[in-house]
């Protein structure tokens, strides 16, 4: 049964002069990157996809690169998108986060919804599951935003109430049965 494995990238350099997209991963972020590599050497995953985010396509880059197989590229895989406000620090940010999850439907901040950006993470996941030539496991390399609200639609609950990824600098994994485009297991977590 073909899998894809979808990791919200590890953790990022934040720096608050540089656009949000542009945030490359850490040399922690990058290590744990090559670990989750590592932890699928030898199986059967067949192609690495990420969002054109520099942290996705780090983690993307060093996937493909241990496993020896393509790296694709899809904008819609990206994280919800900010733009509207760019970088928000801590805690406030914690907080307009909490008001997306929670007002769904509503643009907080001139954000991108969360109903609209769960659309397009589902639609983006099931078309690269059905469209990507080669048939073995996938991984996708992503954002722990669009996670969530991926997770809410295979767990079949309101955006809100999904399980919620554990480690705080990202780096955690869900599966899917590619075929059926059925959750797997829940919210798994690189080791430190």
């Amino acid at each position: 049964m073909p899998r894809i494995y979808y990791l919200t990238h590890p953790q990022v350099v934040i720096d608050p002069a540089v656009p949000v997209p542009h945030w490359p991963l850490t040399e922690e972020g990058r290590r744990r990157a090559g670990l989750f590599a590592e932890r699928l050497a030898g199986g059967s995953v067949t192609a690495v996809w990420s969002s054109v985010e520099q942290k996705a396509l780090d983690g993307g880059a060093i996937i493909s690169a241990r496993l020896g197989v393509p790296h694709r590229i899809d904008p819609d895989l990206g994280e919800n998108d900010r733009s509207a406000t760019g970088y928000i620090a801590p805690p406030e940010f914690w907080e307009v986060v909490a008001q997306f999850f929670g007002k769904p439907d509503e643009s907080v901040r001139g954000w991108e919804t969360a109903r609209h950006a769960q659309d397009r993470i589902v639609t983006a996941m099931r078309r690269l599951a059905r469209d990507e030539p080669t048939r073995g496991d996938l991984v996708v390399v992503a954002h722990g935003g669009v996670g969530e609200l991926l997770m809410a639609h295979l767990q079949g609950v309101a955006i809100g109430e999904q399980d919620k990824p554990q480690h705080p600098g990202g780096g955690c994994w869900i599966e899917i049965d590619r075929a059926n485009f059925r959750l797997l297991g829940g919210w798994s977590s690189l080791p430190d």
